[in-house]
């Protein structure tokens, strides 16, 4: 039995793998990964991350983004997100972006993990899942970013805030506001509780 063979019998359909955890499983690991990527076993889905696909009656399928950003980061913590899910807010945002944004406490920058491209950014704190008043604060927090009519999108923001959650608003606005964001809509107008 061939050396690569022996270490597919040690991967599972649907895993991402980082090149450090195939090395357990040979003793010339580049050449064995070179091998099974050529046979159409394993892709290469980012910097030194490998997936064995899963197969369905379409074809194969892609890895899972959690998957792919948890073995790139190497934890768990992690927030992973879009410009694209201001638009279900009703704030007037219509533009649809390519990219994911990733919140997570250790890496920066533009990567392409499979076929997609994750913007990951630095944050001392996020959620682990967004809520409303989250992406409010969000969409306040990266309007400089966005290629919309913002003061447009900043006046229907303010309309909005009377009809959100005023105490969840509040403490989402002190917990992951940028000083700016607090100063716009610190003087809001909320709903009682």
């Amino acid at each position: 039995m061939s050396k690569s063979l022996e270490l597919k019998k040690h991967l599972r359909r649907g895993n991402v793998y980082r090149r450090s955890e195939l090395e357990q499983w040979s003793n010339s690991v580049d050449r064995h990964i070179g091998e099974l990527i050529g046979n159409g076993t394993l892709e290469k889905v980012g910097p030194s991350l490998y997936y064995y696909p899963k197969q369905n009656v379409f074809g194969k399928e892609p890895p899972s983004n959690k998957a792919l950003v948890g073995k790139y980061l190497k934890d768990g913590k992690f927030l992973i997100t879009s410009y694209n899910h201001y638009n279900k807010l009703g704030l007037g945002t219509t533009q649809l972006y390519n990219s994911l944004i990733v919140y997570n406490h250790s890496k920066s920058g533009e990567v392409k993990l499979g076929n997609k491209v994750f913007i990951f950014r630095k944050k001392g704190d996020f959620p682990a899942e967004p809520s409303k008043e989250y992406l409010v604060i969000d969409l306040v927090n990266n309007l400089s970013e966005l290629a919309e009519d913002q003061p447009a999108v900043l006046e229907r923001v303010q309309q909005a805030l009377p009809n959100l959650n005023a105490k969840a608003l509040r403490t989402t606005l002190q917990r992951y506001g940028t000083a700016k964001t607090r100063k716009i809509l610190g003087s809001g107008t909320f709903k009682s509780v």
